[in-house]
């Protein structure tokens, strides 16, 4: 019987969001890092929760998100936090496969690569109402871009849920709807802006991206 051979792995240095339940019990979401890739996983570094072996945790990168099982655990001190190796979920799409190189070819990542709504780490509060019930959901969104957003919920709404989202940016009122594209039990949502006009996506954009730049991209104002 032939040795399997295992794929070998692409040193990168992605962002990527992962989330789950740490091993005391309460959920997490956070950005992370993404180092040696391949088609079924991952070293996970920059990871501030303790995780334990077996445990289970989503990992997006840009817009293609996955389930992973933690298959090993390092603490790496208080610089670089902890490290974990993960294994993507059997039938699992893998997330960061534009990534990988075909046929032996190599694969360069630059400024090119980059996804257009860039997210952003701030605190925007806004009212979400789900037109089936009466009383509005105050909530601050934790991650946020010209096309959508994240909230963090212990009870997330299901998927597909239509919502009218009210919030200001800057000092303009917006009011559109939205759709439930994501659901994270015990951690939240994902919702994309489906009723704001393009234009208005891409002048919110421009908005995060001059008062929150982007590592590595010069900001631009919002028109």
């Amino acid at each position: 019987m032939a040795d399997h051979q295992s794929e070998p792995r692409l040193s990168v240095d992605l962002p990527v969001r992962i989330w789950g339940m740490s091993a005391d019990g309460r959920p997490f979401s956070q950005s992370a890092r993404a180092h040696n890739i391949s088609s079924d996983g991952a070293l996970i570094s920059g990871v501030d929760n303790e995780l334990q072996v077996g445990d289970m945790i989503g990992v997006q990168c840009e817009e293609k998100k996955s389930r992973c099982t933690v298959v090993w655990v390092m603490n790496t001190g208080p610089v670089k936090k902890n490290q974990v190796g993960v294994k993507l979920v059997a039938a699992q799409e893998c997330p960061w496969k534009n990534y990988l190189p075909l046929d032996g070819a190599t694969v360069s990542i630059g400024a090119a690569n980059r996804r257009r709504w860039h997210r952003h780490k701030i605190s925007l509060p806004l009212e979400l109402r789900d037109e089936r019930v009466n009383a509005p959901l105050r909530i601050n969104a934790t991650d946020v871009s010209g096309n959508g957003c994240y909230v963090e919920s212990m009870l997330p709404l299901p998927l597909g849920t239509v919502l009218r989202v009210d919030f200001w940016l800057d000092s303009e009122h917006v009011n559109i709807t939205a759709v439930v594209r994501t659901c994270d039990p015990g951690v939240g949502n994902g919702i994309e802006f489906t009723g704001m006009a393009p234009e208005m996506k891409t002048r919110m954009q421009a908005y995060l991206d001059a008062v929150d730049p982007p590592m590595g991209i010069s900001p631009t104002k919002p028109k």
